[in-house]
């Protein structure tokens, strides 16, 4: 894996690209594609992996953060997803503390609202089955005041609480992608698929155009994945039914000082009976989220609607009524596109009931993986691979390999046992690095947040940061949790940056402005009108 892993590296490495016999191309730089990569790497294949803009940068930085067994899924009938993902939910517990962290759950209960604790109970009964451990237990009202301060009081039962898990999804997809190069994979993002070559009716490689330069390259490739999320439709053949339903997801990030949870909570919102979530993450809270048709343009990134900021609020409202939460209260926005394949009722029916299973969508030289969940981004790519393999003659296995290799202890002084563990799950083999640069520039956190300083350095340095936008919310999430994109912190963060990214003035000056005006629209409130 080589050390430099930036934009100078970058620039080094595009002309050879043309010069390499790749075995396998993917297309799509989120979980699903880092996955892809991953487990072709480490058997040995010859792979590449292509992003248009940033890894991470579409739906995989903007989940609702739940590494879950699918709790939904069983009253759906979807006991397959639900059992890979309570199977992937603890596979990634144990390989990525740290990273993807145990959360406790609570579902209050009220008179004469569904679920009842009889039901809901019965419910976990069933997932904790599948999961082969009783993850459940009811709690009376009073319990339920201690462990949930402020909830909605009128009327409640008690709760019942479970276990799922909670993770950075951003930094997930860095970790697998480092995992992928430490076995000879390559990466690189900022380059957009323009067309599949095709030659004899069978896909034989793409252009591709640089977004930062404009150059073009063609690619030969033996077969090509495409893992592109709710673009996926993109490169298929004109003729090709459309399948896919982009629905949206939004959500709302609160500082955890103004509506303090220990754990998460999970209700029914009032109006439509869905499913909200209240949970701690990264020392905020976050409430979310929506589940409705996008409609808007794919190539701009979404953002959340007035509509949406009510919905949210009123769920606050509901269920934590004295602490008055309103617009003024809220740190940053963030709204996700999911790749959702439409079932038997096509583009119809409430989006919510849409099936989150995934589909592969195959022709001579091309595996196309619609649809699918974070939670299970490894036995998707699996599949992929097995049909990839038939291309190629080879046979796939599921062998049960771990995705992330163990990350050994290592004391960083100045920083606390807890501190280490964070850093460990999020930057893995890069530990070491990171533990120089806390050498070097101290253990101070950036504002009120849990990041350093010295994750910003060593992202600058050797996480192929090509945009500010890439480093201030998905290398770091500073940009999301610190007010207004954690522009009080700019001057301190250029001092700190530019010269580890190689800008001058003038670029520093241009992507600065570029991340204001990107935070302003995509993670700020909506404007009043939409």
């Amino acid at each position: 894996m080589n050390q430099d892993w930036n934009a100078q590296w970058r620039q080094q490495a595009l002309p050879g690209l043309a010069t390499q016999p790749w075995d396998l191309i993917v297309i799509g730089g989120g979980i699903s594609g880092a996955g892809i990569l991953r487990e072709a790497a480490r058997r040995g294949w010859r792979c590449l992996l292509l992003e248009q803009r940033d890894f991470a940068w579409g739906t995989s930085s903007r989940s609702s953060k739940m590494v879950h067994g699918g709790l939904r899924y069983i009253a759906k009938g979807q006991w397959r997803l639900t059992r890979d993902s309570v199977r992937e939910r603890q596979r990634l517990l144990q390989e990525a503390p740290g990273l993807v962290e145990p959360m406790s759950f609570l579902m209050p209960h009220y008179h004469g609202q569904f679920p009842g604790p009889k039901l809901f109970g019965g419910l976990l009964s069933l997932y904790d089955a599948i999961a082969g451990r009783r993850n459940h237990r009811f709690h009376d009202a009073r319990q339920l005041q201690y462990l949930a301060p402020g909830v909605k009081e009128p009327g409640l039962l008690g709760g019942t609480s479970f276990l799922d898990a909670l993770t950075d999804d951003a930094r997930l997809v860095m970790r697998v992608l480092a995992e992928a190069r430490a076995d000879g994979a390559v990466a690189l993002n900022g380059l957009r698929v323009t067309r599949l070559l095709r030659e004899n009716g069978r896909v034989c490689g793409v252009a591709i155009e640089d977004s930062e330069t404009g150059a073009v390259l063609t690619l030969d490739c033996t077969v090509l994945a495409v893992a592109t999320g709710a673009w996926a439709e993109r490169l298929r053949p004109a003729s090709s039914r459309r399948q896919l339903r982009p629905l949206r997801g939004s959500h709302l990030l609160l500082p955890g000082w103004r509506l303090p949870v220990a754990q998460a909570l999970s209700f029914m919102h009032g109006e439509d009976r869905r499913p909200v979530f209240v949970f701690p993450w990264e020392g905020a809270t976050v409430v979310g989220t929506t589940d409705l048709d996008h409609r808007d343009d794919l190539d701009q990134s979404a953002s959340i609607s007035q509509e949406e900021l009510r919905y949210l609020l009123a769920a606050c409202a509901q269920q934590f009524p004295q602490a008055q939460i309103g617009p003024g209260d809220v740190l940053s926005t963030w709204a996700g596109v999911r790749p959702v394949v439409a079932g038997s009722e096509g583009q119809q029916g409430k989006p919510s009931n849409a099936t989150r299973e995934h589909v592969l969508w195959q022709e001579p030289g091309c595996v196309t993986l619609a649809g699918g969940k974070l939670t299970t981004f490894r036995p998707q790519a699996i599949e992929v691979l097995q049909a990839c393999g038939a291309m190629l003659g080879r046979e796939v296995l599921d062998d049960g390999a771990p995705v992330l290799a163990p990350v050994a202890a290592l004391d960083i002084p100045g920083l606390s046992r807890a501190q280490t563990r964070r850093l460990a799950g999020r930057y893995g083999r890069d530990l070491p690095r990171l533990a120089q640069q806390v050498a070097n520039l101290g253990g101070d956190c950036i504002g009120a947040s849990d990041t350093l300083w010295a994750e910003l350095a060593l992202a600058a340095e050797t996480e192929l940061v090509l945009h500010l936008d890439d480093l201030l919310l998905r290398r770091t999430r500073i940009g999301l949790l610190l007010a207004e994109g954690a522009a009080q912190y700019l001057p301190a963060i250029r001092r700190l940056c530019q010269p580890r990214l190689g800008w001058d003035d003038a670029r520093w000056q241009a992507e600065e402005q570029r991340y204001r005006l990107l935070w302003q629209r995509q993670h700020s409130l909506p404007p009043t009108t939409d």
